[in-house]
């Protein structure tokens, strides 16, 4: 039933006289006084409806129902038609309507773009990628559909290609049970990444029929093709093998969540896979990775990859934990069933071991750890880490507990929606602690877990992901990543129906929809924002688009403050969030871009250090210069400085491409902390579409370089603007060459964070 605390809930037909008045002595009697009832009461039906509306928690709705006189008490749902919120998020659409001004209606909803995802396959019979509605397919299109095990495959008109490559794989592991000849998805992730990105529409959709919605990727008019790598490893032959066949097919842009830690981008099939896409005009969005919030944890870093990172959206699906003594603690959970509204006793994991388990392993719920005389018609409390949370259930619930709540510790920071086998609640680590600190002054502890609540308009979002990686670019500092942040924490999506999405093997439930988490869920968010910019810009170059999607991406939340990393008090950084979350809508129209050709990427080939032969890996007929180019005038959106010693001056340059109506943009500065940014020209006049305009940026010590921050990054950044549009590119400076490690952040009071 969710949280009664702040969910509201209508009594009606309360056989009662006197209305008002007697709605509220009812309801104080309940509460214990009646401005406890005044308070929480905020309707009371007084003309043909005999009822109130209150805002309750579950153990005082459990008292109103076993109350005579009460005929009914129902949860005070939203009944409108209503969407997955990821993209109303984006200003895309407005619970369930799409705003004129909406880049889903500017772009036709992406039609006739083709999205190419290499993943794990996909599951063909989804509703989200049926063919209602779609015309012919692109003639341009050349894939196919391979056959599934000898049978033919379902593509249809939205689903035109499903092709799967395992020999790297065999090569390596040998041919096992599970490598089949089939592009079908019997893992769920490539479904969900794809649907994510180029869904169609699918009203009602839901997960164990909750959160019912309408379901729809970015572009839900594109049309989609498929490419299985994984089995379940993806192995780097296979990858290449996809991208190969998928820029022959003729995809306009690849969606790739996965990486790997690569320190050189010559022996990464992803970076040369993506880097031969771009060269065909491709554009190739990838996963950051989930390795956060450690530094310099980013993937995906050649700059030839519009790399997105993870952020929350302004809905949380939560449950609560009440504990007898009052205290109330929120967590996330997603269990279909209704709680009872009772209470029960509380045991740690470590405290309800079998005489041959560890306390270690008991405390995190391991398999075969639990002693069920200690655990059943309990609630058992397992430490996060070791195991899958879906595992930690698994073994709770076959030792009879009744809930289990799981607790971060402190390195500890997901929280992510698992669909869980038993009634669950996931505690950050600062509830965990209040919940550890009762067990260990209560001599017999008892709670309750509620049931699952949607809540929307949540605030701060967004919040970057604990787990979505993040900068320096360890492999080359020059180039800032993440690019962008999207929505991917708790992403609902369509699901393969070949397994259960709690991935136990027991665990018989199936389910056509599915939450996860991840940036291997924001990256396809992105994707189908890209597929949006290429159907109304179908000739703007990668570098164009990535250039769209950084200079008008946000760094504030929807309180106006600036986003906030992971589930800290600090702000964010563009080690965090890169540019910021992106906005489709302004994306479109962008102003200026900054623009990069072949010659630009091979130009960066040889600037990082690549002879003649390492440059074959890439590019055929392209010598170097004498000179070797310096790296810090690449013409990226963020300008990153990782070099800059005391007393010293850089000059960097950059090249500005007008996209949109002619105009004069001028420069505004925010400085990075102790340095001096000047730019030179400070205004840019554009006359006409395609003109270009260059500019430099001279950074000098600011003050006493003696005494200024050293063996730190700073940060700020630079906006170019005609009164109409806002091109902001991120500003990072590391202010020492001292240290070959991972510098200091400087703390919030002293940094610029924008």
């Amino acid at each position: 039933m969710g949280d009664y605390a702040d969910e509201m809930y209508q009594v009606s037909n309360i056989l009662l006289q006197n209305r008002t008045e007697a709605h509220i002595d009812f309801l104080g009697s309940i509460l214990g006084c009646k401005k406890k009832a005044k308070d929480a009461m905020f309707y009371s039906y007084r003309r043909h409806i005999n009822g109130f509306a209150a805002q309750l928690d579950e153990a005082e709705v459990a008292l109103i129902r076993k109350n005579p006189m009460v005929v009914t008490v129902f949860p005070n749902e939203e009944r409108q038609l209503k969407t997955t919120n990821s993209w109303d998020f984006l200003s895309l659409g407005t619970n369930g309507a799409i705003p004129p001004h909406s880049l889903w209606k500017k772009a036709r909803f992406g039609e006739d773009v083709i999205i190419g995802c290499i993943d794990t396959g996909i599951w063909p019979e989804s509703a989200s990628f049926h063919d209602q509605g779609f015309g012919p397919i692109p003639q341009r299109w050349k894939g196919r559909c391979d056959k599934d095990n000898g049978a033919p495959f379902p593509c249809n008109r939205k689903l035109i290609g499903a092709k799967y490559f395992y020999q790297g794989f065999v090569n390596r592991y040998g041919r096992r049970k599970y490598v089949v000849d089939t592009a079908r998805d019997y893992n769920g992730h490539g479904t969900h990444t794809l649907s994510t990105a180029g869904g169609n529409f699918v009203p009602g959709a839901s997960v164990f029929g909750m959160y019912n919605g309408t379901a729809r990727g970015g572009a839900p008019k594109a049309r989609v093709s498929a490419y299985k790598v994984c089995w379940p490893a993806c192995l780097d032959a296979d990858i290449l093998k996809a991208f190969d066949h998928a820029i022959d097919d003729g995809v306009d842009i690849i969606s790739i969540s996965m990486g790997g830690a690569k320190s050189n981008y010559y022996d990464s099939a992803i970076a040369i896979g993506a880097f031969t896409a771009v060269k065909h005009g491709i554009p190739v969005v990838g996963s950051a990775g989930n390795d956060g919030p450690t530094p310099g944890t980013v993937l995906n870093t050649a700059p030839w990859i519009i790399t997105v990172g993870a952020s929350t959206i302004d809905r949380d699906i939560t449950a609560y934990v009440h504990l007898q003594n009052g205290v109330r603690l929120k967590g996330k959970g997603l269990w279909k069933g209704v709680s009872d509204g009772r209470m029960y006793p509380l045991v740690r994991g470590e405290d309800a071991r079998t005489h041959s388990a560890s306390a270690a392993n008991a405390s995190v719920c391991e398999p075969g750890s639990l002693d069920p005389k200690k655990v059943k018609g309990k609630i058992v409390l397992c430490l996060s880490g070791s195991l899958t949370p879906m595992l930690k259930g698994e073994t709770a619930a076959r030792a009879g507990a009744v809930g289990m709540i799981i607790c971060n510790h402190r390195t500890s920071s997901d929280a992510s929606i698992h669909h869980h086998v038993l009634h669950t609640v996931h505690l950050n680590y600062i509830e965990a602690l209040a919940i550890y600190a009762y067990m260990n002054t209560t001599k017999n502890p008892m709670g309750l877990i509620t049931s699952t609540k949607v809540e929307l308009g949540v605030k701060p979002a967004p919040v970057v992901a604990d787990f979505s990686s993040r900068g320096p670019n360890k492999n080359t500092p020059e180039i800032l990543k993440p690019d962008i942040i999207a929505p991917g924490a708790d992403i609902m999506a369509a699901f393969t129906e070949a397994q259960s999405p709690s991935l136990l093997p027991s665990d018989v439930r199936r389910t056509k929809y599915a939450f996860m988490s991840g940036t291997s869920m924001a990256c396809p968010v992105a994707a189908g924002v890209v597929a949006l910019l290429k159907a109304i810009h179908p000739h703007w170059s990668p570098a164009a688009i990535r250039s769209a999607l950084m200079t008008t991406a946000t760094t504030l939340s929807n309180t106006n403050a600036p986003i906030l990393d992971g589930t800290s008090s600090f702000e964010g950084t563009p080690f965090t969030n890169g540019a910021g979350l992106i906005r489709p809508n302004l994306a479109a129209d962008p102003g200026l871009v900054y623009d990069l050709s072949l010659r630009d990427y091979e130009t960066f080939l040889c600037a990082i250090g690549y002879n003649q032969t390492i440059m074959k890996t890439f590019t055929d007929n392209y010598t170097c210069p004498l000179v070797k180019p310096n790296i810090v005038n690449f013409n990226y959106p963020s300008i990153t400085v990782p070099a800059f010693s005391a007393g010293s001056s850089v000059t960097v340059s950059r090249l500005l491409k007008n996209v949109g109506s002619p105009g004069t943009y001028v420069a505004q500065i925010h400085q990075p902390l102790g340095v001096l940014v000047s730019v030179k020209p400070n205004n840019l006049q554009f006359t006409k579409i395609g003109e270009e305009r260059k500019f430099e940026l001279t950074f000098t010590w600011a003050g006493n370089a003696t005494s200024a921050p050293h063996d730190v990054y700073t940060f700020g950044d630079l906006i170019w603007s005609d009164g109409k549009h806002k091109v902001r590119s991120p500003i990072v400076v590391r202010t020492t060459l001292a240290s070959n490690s991972i510098p200091k952040q400087l703390s919030l009071d002293t940094t610029i964070n924008l």
